[in-house]
Protein backbone atom coordinates (compact mmCIF):
# COMPACT_ATOMS: atom_id res chain seq x y z
CA UNK A 1 0.00 0.00 0.00
CA UNK A 2 1.49 3.54 -0.77
CA UNK A 3 1.59 6.48 1.54
CA UNK A 4 -1.45 7.90 2.25
CA UNK A 5 -1.45 11.58 1.17
CA UNK A 6 -3.18 13.75 3.90
CA UNK A 7 -4.76 17.28 1.68
CA UNK A 8 -3.96 20.36 3.16
CA UNK A 9 -7.65 21.19 3.41
CA UNK A 10 -8.92 20.99 7.09
CA UNK A 11 -11.08 22.47 9.97
CA UNK A 12 -7.93 23.85 11.42
CA UNK A 13 -8.07 27.84 11.06
CA UNK A 14 -5.16 29.99 9.32
CA UNK A 15 -3.41 32.09 11.50
CA UNK A 16 -3.38 35.87 10.62
CA UNK A 17 -0.80 37.69 9.53
CA UNK A 18 1.32 38.02 5.93
CA UNK A 19 4.82 38.34 4.99
CA UNK A 20 6.61 40.84 6.61
CA UNK A 21 10.02 42.35 4.92
CA UNK A 22 11.32 42.00 8.37
CA UNK A 23 10.57 37.72 7.93
CA UNK A 24 12.15 37.77 4.40
CA UNK A 25 15.36 39.65 5.78
CA UNK A 26 15.70 37.03 9.08
CA UNK A 27 15.35 34.34 6.51
CA UNK A 28 18.02 35.53 4.12
CA UNK A 29 20.52 36.25 7.34
CA UNK A 30 19.90 33.19 8.83
CA UNK A 31 20.17 31.72 5.57
CA UNK A 32 23.97 32.38 5.40
CA UNK A 33 24.35 29.27 7.65
CA UNK A 34 23.66 27.32 4.53
CA UNK A 35 26.15 29.55 2.88
CA UNK A 36 28.89 28.51 4.84
CA UNK A 37 27.54 25.02 4.65
CA UNK A 38 27.37 24.59 0.69
CA UNK A 39 30.69 27.00 0.48
CA UNK A 40 32.85 24.40 2.38
CA UNK A 41 31.49 21.74 0.15
CA UNK A 42 32.71 22.95 -2.88
CA UNK A 43 35.42 24.13 -2.02
CA UNK A 44 37.45 21.38 -0.72
CA UNK A 45 36.89 18.80 -3.76
CA UNK A 46 39.09 21.93 -6.09
CA UNK A 47 41.54 22.66 -3.53
CA UNK A 48 42.22 19.11 -2.84
CA UNK A 49 42.66 18.87 -6.63
CA UNK A 50 45.40 22.04 -7.07
CA UNK A 51 48.80 21.09 -7.29
CA UNK A 52 50.17 24.07 -4.87
CA UNK A 53 47.75 22.32 -2.54
CA UNK A 54 48.96 18.75 -2.96
CA UNK A 55 52.51 19.73 -2.90
CA UNK A 56 52.28 21.54 0.37
CA UNK A 57 50.63 18.59 2.43
CA UNK A 58 50.14 15.41 -0.20
CA UNK A 59 53.28 15.05 -1.94
CA UNK A 60 52.53 11.69 -2.30
CA UNK A 61 49.44 12.62 -4.16
CA UNK A 62 50.84 14.80 -6.52
CA UNK A 63 53.36 12.68 -7.74
CA UNK A 64 51.10 9.81 -8.87
CA UNK A 65 48.72 12.33 -10.09
CA UNK A 66 51.59 12.94 -12.45
CA UNK A 67 52.44 9.75 -13.33
CA UNK A 68 50.67 9.35 -17.15
CA UNK A 69 49.42 5.66 -16.76
CA UNK A 70 48.85 5.55 -13.21
CA UNK A 71 45.20 3.97 -12.51
CA UNK A 72 42.85 6.52 -13.55
CA UNK A 73 40.58 5.76 -11.23
CA UNK A 74 43.24 5.39 -8.03
CA UNK A 75 45.22 8.29 -8.40
CA UNK A 76 43.84 10.45 -5.74
CA UNK A 77 43.03 7.38 -3.01
CA UNK A 78 44.55 8.73 -0.10
CA UNK A 79 42.84 8.17 3.44
CA UNK A 80 44.56 11.88 4.66
CA UNK A 81 43.57 13.87 1.90
CA UNK A 82 39.92 12.28 2.23
CA UNK A 83 40.33 12.96 6.00
CA UNK A 84 41.16 16.70 4.93
CA UNK A 85 37.34 16.72 3.74
CA UNK A 86 35.67 14.28 5.69
CA UNK A 87 36.97 15.72 9.47
CA UNK A 88 34.65 18.11 9.17
CA UNK A 89 31.77 16.41 8.95
CA UNK A 90 32.57 14.24 11.94
CA UNK A 91 33.18 17.31 13.57
CA UNK A 92 29.92 18.45 12.85
CA UNK A 93 27.98 15.32 14.09
CA UNK A 94 29.41 15.51 17.72
CA UNK A 95 28.73 19.30 17.54
CA UNK A 96 25.50 18.63 16.53
CA UNK A 97 23.98 17.28 19.84
CA UNK A 98 26.28 20.17 21.94
CA UNK A 99 24.33 22.18 19.69
CA UNK A 100 20.45 20.81 20.51
CA UNK A 101 20.76 21.35 24.18
CA UNK A 102 21.98 25.20 23.22
CA UNK A 103 19.21 25.62 20.94
CA UNK A 104 17.05 24.93 23.35
CA UNK A 105 18.52 26.38 26.46
CA UNK A 106 19.74 29.83 24.78
CA UNK A 107 17.58 30.06 21.62
CA UNK A 108 18.38 29.07 18.00
CA UNK A 109 20.04 33.23 17.30
CA UNK A 110 23.05 32.50 19.87
CA UNK A 111 23.31 28.85 18.14
CA UNK A 112 23.41 30.86 14.85
CA UNK A 113 26.25 33.40 16.40
CA UNK A 114 28.11 30.70 18.01
CA UNK A 115 28.35 28.89 14.86
CA UNK A 116 29.85 31.71 12.75
CA UNK A 117 32.54 32.37 15.75
CA UNK A 118 33.73 28.58 15.14
CA UNK A 119 33.80 29.33 11.26
CA UNK A 120 35.92 32.17 11.68
CA UNK A 121 38.30 30.62 13.78
CA UNK A 122 38.61 27.41 11.63
CA UNK A 123 39.16 29.87 8.60
CA UNK A 124 42.07 31.26 10.29
CA UNK A 125 43.68 27.70 10.68
CA UNK A 126 43.19 26.20 7.28
CA UNK A 127 43.66 29.50 5.22
CA UNK A 128 47.18 29.95 7.25
CA UNK A 129 47.73 26.81 7.64
CA UNK A 130 51.56 25.79 7.72
CA UNK A 131 51.07 21.52 8.38
CA UNK A 132 48.40 18.90 8.44
CA UNK A 133 47.93 19.23 12.00
CA UNK A 134 46.75 22.67 11.59
CA UNK A 135 43.96 21.98 8.80
CA UNK A 136 42.51 19.07 10.34
CA UNK A 137 42.33 20.57 13.44
CA UNK A 138 40.90 23.80 11.43
CA UNK A 139 38.50 21.24 9.39
CA UNK A 140 37.19 20.56 12.96
CA UNK A 141 36.41 24.19 14.41
CA UNK A 142 34.90 24.32 10.73
CA UNK A 143 32.98 21.60 11.43
CA UNK A 144 31.60 22.58 15.35
CA UNK A 145 30.56 25.38 12.74
CA UNK A 146 28.54 23.67 10.53
CA UNK A 147 27.12 21.77 13.28
CA UNK A 148 25.65 24.78 15.28
CA UNK A 149 24.19 26.40 12.18
CA UNK A 150 22.83 22.87 10.81
CA UNK A 151 21.20 22.36 13.85
CA UNK A 152 19.84 25.64 14.94
CA UNK A 153 18.67 27.68 11.00
CA UNK A 154 15.81 25.00 9.57
CA UNK A 155 14.12 25.30 13.41
CA UNK A 156 14.87 29.24 12.91
CA UNK A 157 13.18 29.00 9.43
CA UNK A 158 10.42 26.89 10.57
CA UNK A 159 9.10 28.67 13.43
CA UNK A 160 9.76 31.88 11.60
CA UNK A 161 7.60 30.97 8.56
CA UNK A 162 3.82 30.72 8.21
CA UNK A 163 2.22 27.69 7.62
CA UNK A 164 1.64 28.16 3.69
CA UNK A 165 5.33 29.62 2.84
CA UNK A 166 6.90 26.78 5.35
CA UNK A 167 8.48 25.04 2.91
CA UNK A 168 9.66 27.62 0.16
CA UNK A 169 11.23 29.64 3.01
CA UNK A 170 12.74 26.81 4.90
CA UNK A 171 14.34 25.63 1.19
CA UNK A 172 16.25 29.33 1.74
CA UNK A 173 18.61 27.28 3.86
CA UNK A 174 19.05 24.84 0.83
CA UNK A 175 19.18 27.19 -1.88
CA UNK A 176 21.75 29.26 0.21
CA UNK A 177 23.97 26.13 0.15
CA UNK A 178 24.07 25.63 -3.33
CA UNK A 179 25.03 29.06 -3.85
CA UNK A 180 27.91 28.73 -1.69
CA UNK A 181 28.60 25.56 -3.21
CA UNK A 182 28.60 27.96 -6.54
CA UNK A 183 30.64 30.51 -5.29
CA UNK A 184 32.86 27.99 -3.95
CA UNK A 185 33.55 26.43 -7.61
CA UNK A 186 34.10 29.84 -8.92
CA UNK A 187 36.45 30.43 -6.70
CA UNK A 188 38.61 27.75 -7.34
CA UNK A 189 38.36 28.53 -10.61
CA UNK A 190 40.35 31.46 -10.51
CA UNK A 191 42.06 30.16 -7.48
CA UNK A 192 43.76 27.42 -9.20
CA UNK A 193 45.69 29.92 -11.15
CA UNK A 194 47.05 32.04 -8.35
CA UNK A 195 50.81 30.11 -7.78
CA UNK A 196 51.75 29.05 -5.00
CA UNK A 197 48.68 30.52 -2.74
CA UNK A 198 45.62 30.22 -4.36
CA UNK A 199 44.52 27.46 -2.41
CA UNK A 200 44.91 29.60 0.64
CA UNK A 201 42.42 32.14 -1.32
CA UNK A 202 40.11 30.06 -1.45
CA UNK A 203 39.90 28.77 1.84
CA UNK A 204 40.38 32.49 3.33
CA UNK A 205 37.00 33.37 1.53
CA UNK A 206 35.06 31.12 3.76
CA UNK A 207 35.49 33.61 6.30
CA UNK A 208 33.07 36.28 4.44
CA UNK A 209 30.14 34.16 4.73
CA UNK A 210 30.61 33.48 8.74
CA UNK A 211 31.35 36.91 8.91
CA UNK A 212 27.93 38.30 7.23
CA UNK A 213 25.80 35.27 9.70
CA UNK A 214 28.11 36.70 12.38
CA UNK A 215 27.07 40.11 11.67
CA UNK A 216 23.43 39.86 10.63
CA UNK A 217 22.08 37.51 13.19
CA UNK A 218 22.88 40.64 15.47
CA UNK A 219 19.78 42.78 13.69
CA UNK A 220 17.48 39.68 13.77
CA UNK A 221 15.05 38.06 15.85
CA UNK A 222 14.72 35.33 18.24
CA UNK A 223 12.11 32.97 17.22
CA UNK A 224 8.46 33.66 18.87
CA UNK A 225 8.05 29.70 19.82
CA UNK A 226 11.61 29.87 21.60
CA UNK A 227 11.25 33.26 23.29
CA UNK A 228 7.66 31.32 24.71
CA UNK A 229 9.42 27.81 25.74
CA UNK A 230 12.71 29.65 27.80
CA UNK A 231 9.79 32.28 29.89
CA UNK A 232 10.18 34.93 28.03
CA UNK A 233 6.24 34.82 27.09
CA UNK A 234 5.26 38.76 26.33
CA UNK A 235 8.66 39.08 24.39
CA UNK A 236 7.47 35.94 22.30
CA UNK A 237 3.87 37.92 22.08
CA UNK A 238 5.71 41.11 20.56
CA UNK A 239 7.81 39.45 18.07
CA UNK A 240 4.98 37.52 16.78
CA UNK A 241 3.28 40.57 15.90
CA UNK A 242 6.34 42.31 14.49
CA UNK A 243 7.13 39.17 12.20
CA UNK A 244 3.06 38.72 11.45
CA UNK A 245 2.79 42.23 10.50
CA UNK A 246 -0.92 42.41 12.64
CA UNK A 247 -1.81 43.11 15.75
CA UNK A 248 -4.10 40.63 16.99
CA UNK A 249 -1.84 36.91 16.69
CA UNK A 250 -3.43 35.82 19.52
CA UNK A 251 -4.42 32.47 18.00
CA UNK A 252 -1.11 31.83 16.80
CA UNK A 253 -0.01 32.98 20.74
CA UNK A 254 -2.30 30.94 22.41
CA UNK A 255 -1.50 27.77 20.29
CA UNK A 256 2.33 28.04 20.83
CA UNK A 257 1.71 28.43 24.45
CA UNK A 258 0.22 25.49 24.85
CA UNK A 259 2.66 23.81 22.81
CA UNK A 260 5.29 25.15 25.06
CA UNK A 261 3.36 24.09 28.16
CA UNK A 262 3.46 20.44 27.18
CA UNK A 263 6.90 20.62 26.17
CA UNK A 264 7.93 21.61 30.16
CA UNK A 265 5.91 18.60 31.00
CA UNK A 266 8.52 15.95 29.11
CA UNK A 267 11.36 16.40 31.88
CA UNK A 268 13.43 13.86 29.52
CA UNK A 269 13.12 14.51 25.61
CA UNK A 270 15.67 12.39 24.66
CA UNK A 271 13.69 9.22 26.33
CA UNK A 272 10.29 10.61 24.93
CA UNK A 273 11.97 10.66 21.43
CA UNK A 274 12.95 6.60 21.97
CA UNK A 275 8.79 5.94 22.81
CA UNK A 276 6.91 4.26 19.64
CA UNK A 277 4.69 7.48 19.16
CA UNK A 278 7.67 9.64 18.89
CA UNK A 279 9.37 6.80 16.12
CA UNK A 280 7.49 7.86 12.76
CA UNK A 281 9.41 11.06 12.91
CA UNK A 282 12.51 10.39 14.11
CA UNK A 283 12.79 7.41 12.18
CA UNK A 284 11.91 9.06 8.82
CA UNK A 285 14.14 12.24 9.89
CA UNK A 286 17.39 9.39 10.02
CA UNK A 287 16.51 7.59 6.45
CA UNK A 288 16.17 11.14 4.94
CA UNK A 289 19.64 11.77 5.86
CA UNK A 290 21.03 8.71 5.00
CA UNK A 291 18.79 8.93 1.39
CA UNK A 292 19.92 12.19 0.73
CA UNK A 293 23.96 11.20 1.29
CA UNK A 294 23.46 7.66 -0.37
CA UNK A 295 22.16 9.56 -3.59
CA UNK A 296 25.58 9.72 -4.07
CA UNK A 297 25.58 14.21 -4.32
CA UNK A 298 28.06 14.80 -1.70
CA UNK A 299 30.64 12.20 -3.14
CA UNK A 300 30.23 14.14 -6.88
CA UNK A 301 30.19 17.89 -5.39
CA UNK A 302 33.16 17.11 -2.82
CA UNK A 303 35.02 15.66 -5.55
CA UNK A 304 33.50 17.08 -8.89
CA UNK A 305 36.87 18.63 -9.74
CA UNK A 306 38.52 14.85 -8.93
CA UNK A 307 35.99 13.42 -11.31
CA UNK A 308 36.13 15.35 -14.28
CA UNK A 309 40.00 15.11 -14.47
CA UNK A 310 39.75 11.43 -14.12
CA UNK A 311 37.37 11.29 -17.22
CA UNK A 312 39.88 13.29 -19.15
CA UNK A 313 39.21 17.17 -18.67
CA UNK A 314 42.41 19.37 -17.45
CA UNK A 315 42.65 20.74 -14.35
CA UNK A 316 40.63 23.92 -14.96
CA UNK A 317 38.60 22.45 -17.51
CA UNK A 318 37.60 20.21 -14.48
CA UNK A 319 37.13 23.51 -12.45
CA UNK A 320 35.04 25.04 -15.06
CA UNK A 321 32.64 22.07 -15.23
CA UNK A 322 31.86 22.10 -11.36
CA UNK A 323 31.25 25.70 -12.07
CA UNK A 324 28.43 24.95 -14.25
CA UNK A 325 27.43 21.69 -11.89
CA UNK A 326 27.15 25.02 -9.20
CA UNK A 327 25.56 26.76 -11.92
CA UNK A 328 22.78 23.85 -12.61
CA UNK A 329 22.34 23.10 -8.60
CA UNK A 330 21.21 26.96 -7.61
CA UNK A 331 19.10 26.96 -10.48
CA UNK A 332 17.47 24.09 -9.89
CA UNK A 333 16.92 24.73 -6.02
CA UNK A 334 14.62 27.35 -7.24
CA UNK A 335 11.96 25.23 -8.93
CA UNK A 336 12.16 23.70 -5.55
CA UNK A 337 11.31 27.07 -3.82
CA UNK A 338 8.59 27.72 -6.69
CA UNK A 339 7.03 24.15 -6.36
CA UNK A 340 7.48 22.35 -3.24
CA UNK A 341 4.12 23.89 -1.79
CA UNK A 342 2.12 23.66 -5.11
CA UNK A 343 3.21 19.88 -6.37
CA UNK A 344 3.72 18.62 -2.50
CA UNK A 345 7.15 17.00 -0.93
CA UNK A 346 6.63 13.17 -2.55
CA UNK A 347 5.78 14.18 -6.39
CA UNK A 348 9.40 15.77 -5.99
CA UNK A 349 10.85 13.27 -4.09
CA UNK A 350 9.33 10.48 -6.41
CA UNK A 351 10.25 12.50 -9.79
CA UNK A 352 13.64 12.48 -9.12
CA UNK A 353 14.28 9.18 -7.75
CA UNK A 354 13.82 8.33 -11.10
CA UNK A 355 15.75 11.08 -12.48
CA UNK A 356 18.91 10.11 -10.66
CA UNK A 357 18.54 6.47 -11.12
CA UNK A 358 18.93 7.01 -14.98
CA UNK A 359 21.75 9.05 -14.81
CA UNK A 360 23.78 7.47 -12.51
CA UNK A 361 23.33 3.82 -14.85
CA UNK A 362 24.27 5.82 -17.95
CA UNK A 363 27.29 7.32 -16.45
CA UNK A 364 28.27 4.11 -15.60
CA UNK A 365 27.71 2.62 -18.21
CA UNK A 366 30.01 5.23 -20.01
CA UNK A 367 32.61 5.13 -17.88
CA UNK A 368 32.49 1.09 -17.72
CA UNK A 369 33.00 1.17 -21.61
CA UNK A 370 35.17 3.52 -22.23
CA UNK A 371 37.02 4.82 -19.27
CA UNK A 372 39.97 1.98 -18.58
CA UNK A 373 42.03 2.24 -15.33
CA UNK A 374 44.95 2.91 -17.32
CA UNK A 375 46.09 4.72 -20.62
CA UNK A 376 44.41 7.14 -22.38
CA UNK A 377 40.74 9.37 -20.69
CA UNK A 378 37.62 9.57 -22.46
CA UNK A 379 37.19 11.32 -25.19
CA UNK A 380 36.22 15.10 -25.81
CA UNK A 381 32.45 14.10 -26.34
CA UNK A 382 32.09 11.20 -23.75
CA UNK A 383 33.51 13.33 -21.56
CA UNK A 384 30.81 16.07 -22.03
CA UNK A 385 28.38 13.75 -22.15
CA UNK A 386 29.31 13.01 -18.70
CA UNK A 387 29.41 16.67 -17.48
CA UNK A 388 25.78 16.79 -18.87
CA UNK A 389 24.50 13.87 -17.04
CA UNK A 390 26.38 15.26 -13.93
CA UNK A 391 24.23 18.17 -14.42
CA UNK A 392 20.91 16.40 -15.04
CA UNK A 393 21.23 14.03 -11.78
CA UNK A 394 22.12 17.40 -9.70
CA UNK A 395 18.95 19.27 -10.91
CA UNK A 396 17.25 16.48 -9.74
CA UNK A 397 18.62 16.40 -6.46
CA UNK A 398 18.38 20.27 -6.17
CA UNK A 399 14.41 20.14 -6.45
CA UNK A 400 14.16 17.17 -4.26
CA UNK A 401 16.33 15.19 -2.12
CA UNK A 402 18.47 18.20 -1.46
CA UNK A 403 15.90 20.98 0.00
CA UNK A 404 13.31 18.21 0.93
CA UNK A 405 15.76 16.38 3.30
CA UNK A 406 15.83 19.78 5.91
CA UNK A 407 12.92 20.50 5.67
CA UNK A 408 10.55 17.18 6.39
CA UNK A 409 12.38 16.62 9.75
CA UNK A 410 12.12 20.32 10.42
CA UNK A 411 8.44 20.57 10.32
CA UNK A 412 7.03 17.00 11.46
CA UNK A 413 8.47 16.50 15.30
CA UNK A 414 6.31 18.06 18.50
CA UNK A 415 7.91 21.27 20.39
CA UNK A 416 9.06 18.83 23.05
CA UNK A 417 11.26 16.45 20.87
CA UNK A 418 11.69 19.35 18.46
CA UNK A 419 15.48 20.09 19.02
CA UNK A 420 16.57 16.52 20.33
CA UNK A 421 14.99 15.06 17.43
CA UNK A 422 16.47 17.56 14.50
CA UNK A 423 19.47 16.91 16.49
CA UNK A 424 19.41 12.84 15.35
CA UNK A 425 18.54 14.03 11.99
CA UNK A 426 21.67 16.45 11.53
CA UNK A 427 24.05 14.29 13.75
CA UNK A 428 22.62 11.23 10.66
CA UNK A 429 23.51 13.57 8.10
CA UNK A 430 26.67 14.63 9.00
CA UNK A 431 27.83 11.06 9.87
CA UNK A 432 26.89 9.66 6.40
CA UNK A 433 28.59 12.71 5.00
CA UNK A 434 31.79 11.67 6.82
CA UNK A 435 31.27 8.42 5.22
CA UNK A 436 30.86 8.79 1.28
CA UNK A 437 33.53 12.20 1.64
CA UNK A 438 36.08 9.50 3.74
CA UNK A 439 35.40 6.33 1.87
CA UNK A 440 34.60 8.10 -1.74
CA UNK A 441 37.94 7.88 -3.79
CA UNK A 442 38.95 4.67 -2.11
CA UNK A 443 35.37 3.51 -3.41
CA UNK A 444 36.23 4.69 -6.68
CA UNK A 445 39.82 3.40 -6.99
CA UNK A 446 38.26 -0.18 -5.53
CA UNK A 447 34.95 -0.29 -7.61
CA UNK A 448 35.95 1.62 -10.31
CA UNK A 449 32.33 2.61 -12.46
CA UNK A 450 30.80 0.26 -10.56
CA UNK A 451 30.35 2.97 -7.90
CA UNK A 452 27.69 4.30 -10.05
CA UNK A 453 25.84 1.03 -9.75
CA UNK A 454 25.59 1.09 -6.11
CA UNK A 455 24.49 4.63 -5.59
CA UNK A 456 21.80 3.84 -8.37
CA UNK A 457 20.60 0.54 -6.58
CA UNK A 458 19.90 2.56 -3.48
CA UNK A 459 17.79 5.26 -5.56
CA UNK A 460 15.40 2.42 -6.01
CA UNK A 461 15.40 1.94 -2.20
CA UNK A 462 14.96 5.49 -1.95
CA UNK A 463 12.10 5.12 -3.98
CA UNK A 464 10.10 2.55 -2.87
CA UNK A 465 10.77 4.08 0.86
CA UNK A 466 9.12 7.57 -0.28
CA UNK A 467 6.01 5.86 -2.27
CA UNK A 468 5.08 3.40 0.89
CA UNK A 469 6.70 5.15 3.97
CA UNK A 470 6.49 8.85 3.33
CA UNK A 471 3.63 10.42 3.53
CA UNK A 472 2.47 14.51 2.54
CA UNK A 473 2.87 17.11 4.55
CA UNK A 474 2.47 20.04 2.28
CA UNK A 475 -0.01 23.10 3.72
CA UNK A 476 -0.67 20.89 7.01
CA UNK A 477 0.00 23.38 9.87
CA UNK A 478 2.95 21.73 12.14
CA UNK A 479 0.62 21.83 15.54
CA UNK A 480 -1.71 19.18 13.16
CA UNK A 481 1.16 16.56 12.35
CA UNK A 482 0.27 13.68 14.48
CA UNK A 483 -3.72 14.04 14.00
CA UNK A 484 -3.70 14.88 10.33
CA UNK A 485 -0.76 12.76 9.18
CA UNK A 486 0.99 10.14 11.75
CA UNK A 487 -2.72 8.66 12.31
CA UNK A 488 -3.89 8.66 9.05
CA UNK A 489 -0.78 6.74 7.46
CA UNK A 490 -1.62 3.28 6.95
CA UNK A 491 2.19 2.31 8.65
CA UNK A 492 2.75 4.91 11.09
CA UNK A 493 -0.40 4.79 12.59
CA UNK A 494 -0.12 2.12 14.37
CA UNK A 495 2.94 3.21 16.63
CA UNK A 496 0.19 6.39 17.96
CA UNK A 497 -1.91 4.68 20.14
CA UNK A 498 -3.20 7.03 22.78
CA UNK A 499 0.20 9.01 22.78
CA UNK A 500 0.80 12.01 25.27
CA UNK A 501 1.31 14.20 22.53
CA UNK A 502 -2.10 14.14 19.95
CA UNK A 503 -4.43 16.92 19.66
CA UNK A 504 -4.53 19.17 22.68
CA UNK A 505 -0.34 19.94 21.89
CA UNK A 506 -0.06 22.81 19.70
CA UNK A 507 3.05 23.44 17.80
CA UNK A 508 4.32 26.20 15.36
Amino acid sequence: MPAVVVSSSGDIPEFEGRTTIYVVVCVIIAAFGGLMFGYDIGISGGVTSMDDFLKNFFLVVYERKQHAHENNYCKYNNQLLQLFTSSLYLAALVASFVASRVCSKAGRKPTMQIASVFFLLGVLLTAGGLNLEMLIIGRILLGCGVGFANQAVPLFLSELAPAKLRGALNISFQFFITIGILVANMVNYFAANIHPNGWRVSLAIAGVPALMLCVGSLLICETPTSLIQRNRVENGRKVLRKIRGVENVDDEFDSIVNACEMAKQVKNPFRKLMKPESRPPLVIAILLQVFQQFTGINAIMFYAPVLFQTVGFGNDAALLSSVITGLVNVVSTVVSIYAVDKVGRRVLLLEACVQMFICQCIIGVVLLKDLHTTGDNLGKGEAAFVVILVCLFVMGFAWSWGPLGWLIPSETFPLETRTTGFAFAVSSNMFFTFVIAQAFLSMLCHMQAGIFFFFAAWIIIMGLFTWFLLPETKGVPVDSMVDRVWKQHWFWSSFMGNDEYGSDVKVV
